[in-house]
C-alpha cells in the first residue's frame, strides 16, 4: 500500500480585497490606518459645553449648568488613584479588600520567580 504524504496547505491570502489595491501587511493580515479624531479647541465650548456628549449626527451638545444645580457629593468625589493603606480605615471592608488585592498580587509576583 502506498501513502501520498504531499502537505496541502491553504494559499496565502493576499492583503486587502480583491481589486481594490495593495495594502500593507502586517503580521496578522492587513495593517488599517488609524482614524483621526478631530480635537475641540475652542474654549468658550470648551467652558459652556460637554463636548463630546452628542453621538448623533444632528443636534448640539449638552450645555453645562451652574455649580449650584449640581449635588454636592459631585465636588467631593476622589478623582485621584486608589488611596493607600495607610489611608484606608481597618475597619471597613474598603481595607480587607485592598488587603486582599495586595496579598494577591504579591502571590502572583513570588509564583512568576519559581523555575518549575
Amino acid at each position: 500500500m502506498e501513502f501520498n504524504s504531499k502537505r496541502n496547505y491553504a494559499k496565502p491570502a493576499v492583503g486587502g480585497i480583491v481589486g481594490l489595491g495593495k495594502k500593507k501587511l502586517g503580521k496578522a493580515g492587513p495593517m488599517l490606518e488609524k482614524k483621526v479624531l478631530p480635537v475641540e479647541t475652542d474654549t468658550t465650548k470648551l467652558v459652556n459645553y460637554c463636548c463630546g456628549s452628542n453621538f448623533m449626527k444632528e443636534g448640539e451638545d449638552i450645555r453645562l449648568g451652574d455649580d449650584s444645580e449640581y449635588p454636592d457629593w459631585l465636588w467631593t468625589m476622589n478623582t485621584g488613584g486608589m488611596p493607600t493603606l495607610d489611608q484606608l480605615d481597618p475597619d471597613t471592608e474598603e481595607y480587607w479588600e485592598r488587603v486582599k488585592q495586595i496579598a494577591n498580587k504579591r502571590s502572583t509576583s513570588l509564583q512568576s520567580l519559581r523555575k518549575f
